[in-house]
């Protein structure tokens, strides 16, 4: 070949090597933020590896690391999908090596976004101007309100301080917030939390046995609510087992729903006769099914040959079966679940989602609602939300008594 046309054949390769390599997603500590249209900033940190020769991802809240493995670069484009919730990232590489794009979740009525960037080598999720006033490591009775606190919800606090840095999490009867992360600056407490589902960001001021004029940054749109909390070392929550029940004389459920080959699973089946089962009423979209998913999925396979079964009832966003099994399908992968998990064809928004489904409860006052049931067939105790990993001590608390309740269950003739 003429030493001219060797060159001109090259040239374009190394040309567009040189591009690709300019448009690399840089491996290293990113700072995220999602930009309100209010001003305010729900920032997180996510971290980006090589694996097997392509990019993965992990979302870091506090000491929980989500693995974000569908990541895609085209040019300049960068594409990066989340493994729950439905919800991605569409974003480019700038000149300066910052990503600028938005975050995207797919719901039923729509599409929503708010725009994203990020920053590279940012390892602090937010700058410390001034050593903490107070320590704010404890317990909080909390009360979350709108603006015309017309409304008012309650939670417990739990927040360990080191340093100016702050982790904790928001208990609700429904579930946890999971792992929130942040910081004192001078009297003034910033919280925040990112996994595909939740997007919040928390202030406060920092008082002597108080968090007062707090705000609590919800998500894509407008929501925000008020709060303030006070330290108290006793504060509680209702007992799980109270806020939803079988109703008097119906401690026997009846279902039949179709798994995700569309097979019809009925409780009465001979699989479950003469065993415990579990049941879990959950949903792709709900970060605490989720925790519990990842504490189930693994703990049946380590128990079923003791004569368990677990079942979890899906209420998706939707009541199309195709569109609720396609939902599922990565949630389920994820977790490697291998006990069924029935599609209600109910939504968690229904208000007669109870009597639609499980008509022998007083309700369901909340996701994910855990059921027990004794090797005779009846409901022994019902279990409204769920203590993840992000809440510590009460996580493992949970996995104690979860697992005296089973032997307890399965010791009984």
């Amino acid at each position: 070949m003429p030493k001219h046309c060797w060159l001109l054949a090259v040239l374009p390769a190394f040309i567009f090597g040189k591009s690709l390599e300019k448009y690399d997603l840089p491996n290293g500590t990113w700072k995220g933020s999602l930009h309100r249209a209010d001003g305010a900033e729900i920032v997180f940190n996510f971290e980006v590896k090589d694996s097997a020769r392509k990019k993965v991802i992990y979302i870091l809240n506090a000491q929980d690391r989500m693995l974000v493995d569908d990541v895609k670069q085209k040019g300049d484009s960068v594409f990066i999908k989340m493994p729950f919730f439905d919800s991605e990232f569409k974003a480019a590489i700038s000149n300066n090596g910052s990503l600028e794009g938005k975050w995207v979740r797919h719901l039923p009525a729509g599409d929503v976004s708010i725009p994203f960037t990020a920053a590279h080598n940012v390892k602090e999720r937010f700058h410390v101007q001034t050593p903490p006033s107070l320590n704010i490591t404890g317990r909080y009775a909390t009360w979350f309100f709108n603006s015309n606190k017309a409304d008012s919800s309650y939670a417990v606090g739990e927040f360990k301080q080191n340093g100016s840095k702050v982790t904790g999490t928001f208990l609700t009867s429904t579930g946890d917030y999971r792992f929130l992360e942040g910081i004192v600056d001078g009297d003034s407490l910033k919280l925040s939390t990112f996994d595909g589902s939740h997007a919040y960001y928390f202030t406060a001021q920092v008082k002597d046995g108080y968090l007062e004029n707090g705000v609590f940054y919800a998500g894509i749109g407008a929501g925000k609510e008020q709060w303030v909390a006070r330290r108290d070392d006793k504060a509680a929550l209702p007992d799980e087992r109270s806020l939803a029940t079988t109703k008097p004389g119906n401690n026997r459920l009846d279902f039949s729903f179709p798994d995700m080959n569309g097979k019809k699973v009925s409780i009465n089946d001979k699989r479950f006769a003469g065993k415990v089962v579990v049941i879990t009423l959950m949903g792709s979209w709900c970060p605490n099914c989720m925790d519990e998913t990842g504490f189930l999925s693994t703990w049946y396979k380590e128990n079923k040959a003791r004569g368990v079964e677990v079942i979890g009832l899906s209420y998706e966003r939707t009541t199309d079966f195709k569109t609720s099994q396609k939902a599922l399908t990565g949630f389920l992968k994820r977790f490697d679940v291998t006990y069924p998990v029935l599609i209600t064809g109910v939504t968690p928004g229904d208000p007669q989602k109870a009597e639609k489904t499980l008509p022998q409860l007083t309700g369901i006052k909340g996701f994910p609602t855990t059921i027990f049931i004794d090797k005779k067939g009846n409901v022994k105790e019902v279990h409204t939300g769920f203590s993840g990993p992000g809440t510590g001590e009460h996580y493992e608390a949970f996995k104690k008594e979860f697992n005296q309740l089973i032997d307890a269950l399965l010791a009984e003739k």
